[in-house]
């Protein structure tokens, strides 16, 4: 069995889910637009230049919707699903997942994006397995704004791979083909890690590095 391993936002989707998220708390009147949508846009920079603060950053993005009972914040995401993430699932991103399970391989969604935001994304292309950012949660099932665990954020998808793999009661060397596939330099760990990185609607930095070192190059979007 081969193991395929996939970025999220800017790989399988064509935006930052994330960021996405909090544009839509700004459209929805959940947070104030001027002020928080110019601190959302900060932090996202701050991730294209490899500067994030994760911590803070996990902070900031769910103070827009943690407070809230729990059930109106899972049907807002459940709304921001249907306007907005499912119409970017792209054709040729789904087809790119569907040769993988068509061939029996072993995939997994690893992002440094929250669990809260990404799950559904995950269940809409079929993908079982979700790595994502793990977010405390009190004895009410309620989520706080701190990180659960190991981040999934550039070495720390290394090590959740690891342990997800470990769970399943498995290790990399059982694979005869571990593919990662990814838009950013942030994933330089895992691309490096893996035996078939796929630089994937690659960042400028990102390919530059690929075209130095020859790994494919996937354009899904245009």
């Amino acid at each position: 069995m081969n193991l395929t391993l996939f970025d999220l936002d800017g790989t399988l989707i064509p935006v930052d889910s994330d960021h996405a998220f909090g544009g839509f708390m700004v459209e929805v009147g959940w947070v104030d637009g001027a002020d928080w949508g110019a601190r959302n846009d900060e932090f996202f920079a701050q991730y294209n230049a490899g500067t994030l603060d994760l911590a803070a950053y996990i902070d900031f993005a769910t103070s827009a919707w943690r407070a809230r009972p729990l059930d109106e914040a899972l049907a807002m995401r459940e709304r921001f699903m249907a306007e907005v993430m499912r119409p970017a699932l792209r054709p040729e991103a789904v087809a790119l997942v569907e040769r993988h399970r068509a061939a029996g391989d072993l995939m997994a969604i690893v992002t440094a994006t929250n669990v809260f935001v990404t799950e559904p994304i995950a269940q809409s292309f079929g993908i079982e397995h979700l790595i994502a950012v793990d977010l405390k949660r009190d004895v009410q099932g309620r989520y706080s704004g701190e990180i659960d665990g190991i981040p999934s954020f550039r070495e720390g998808k290394i090590a959740r791979v690891e342990n997800w793999l470990q769970g399943l009661g498995a290790q990399w060397r059982d694979f005869e083909r571990v593919s990662f596939y990814s838009d950013s330099t942030n994933d330089l760990p895992l691309l490096e890690r893996v035996s078939h990185p796929v630089a994937t609607n690659p960042s400028p930095s990102l390919a530059a590095v690929a075209s130095a070192r020859g790994w494919p190059q996937l354009h899904l979007f245009a």
